[in-house]
């Protein structure tokens, strides 16, 4: 069964940080927010092919987190809607004052940098994130702290790495539905968070899902422990509900197994 260390899933949605981009590329400096976007992003897809930025020109538009104290559920989006940048990364990086085991997919190779960079350029403290009592600590790759699942079932081989919802799928679980990430910006520029930040609460769900067959897959649980959890979990999910009523996460009660 699981210990009594608290978890902690999360994920991150990022738009282009268009203020760094201008002075990162002087030429588009005296353009406009949106047409400085536009031609960003072709000067990404120029010099690398893809309009991934990169990971310091990621600004976080919404952050989503599952905590889970051994009995209880909490589910938070922290977003641009009515917070800062700088304000939602204080408020999830005191999170790891508590020492919760840290469960992401791809959070190694994405979210924490992410993370890392936007605190960086707005001069926060992490000092949790690398400072710990136990060692090692949440950026050692092979250790427990963090769960990164996607490096671990990869077996840390890049070549091997799966998409979230390919594994969500092949577990039986919604996956992420008809959204996906090219559709961030235009959220964020339509003002639809409630929409985006039940996509990334949904990334969130399966990753916790996830690792509950992870946790079988390794023998830290039985099955029926498992049992127990999922259907904690779905009852946790039923109580859910967007604003105007309906149940934020349905996909996942539809598609139980």
């Amino acid at each position: 069964m699981l210990s009594n260390t608290p978890i902690l899933v999360f994920d991150i949605e990022t738009i282009p940080d268009v203020a760094t981009g201008k002075r990162l590329y002087p030429d588009i400096a005296t353009l406009n927010d949106a047409d400085a976007l536009t031609a960003l992003t072709a000067l990404r897809q120029a010099e690398a092919g893809t309009d991934f930025m990169r990971l310091p020109l990621h600004k976080i538009a919404c952050l989503s987190f599952l905590w889970f104290d051994g009995q209880n559920f909490h589910l938070k989006s922290l977003s641009l809607e009515n917070l800062s940048e700088k304000e939602i990364l204080s408020t999830f990086l005191r999170a790891f004052d508590k020492k919760p085991t840290l469960v992401s997919w791809n959070g190694s190779g994405f979210d924490i940098p992410v993370i890392m960079y936007r605190a960086m350029h707005h001069k926060i403290a992490a000092a949790s994130l690398f400072n710990s009592a136990q060692k090692p600590d949440y950026l050692y790759r092979y250790g427990d702290m963090h769960i990164d699942l996607m490096d671990k079932m990869s077996l840390y081989n890049g070549y091997q790495r799966q998409r979230l919802d390919t594994v969500a799928s092949l577990c039986g679980f919604a996956g992420k539905g008809d959204i996906d990430g090219s559709q961030v910006v235009p959220m964020v520029q339509a003002g639809e968070w409630e929409k985006l930040c039940n996509y990334c609460e949904a990334d969130v769900i399966n990753t916790w899902l996830i690792y509950l067959r992870w946790l079988i897959l390794t023998g830290k649980a039985s099955l029926d422990d498992y049992e127990a959890l999922m259907t904690d979990t779905y009852q946790f999910i039923s109580t859910l509900y967007n604003h105007d009523g309906s149940v934020r996460h349905q996909q996942f009660l539809d598609d139980r197994q």
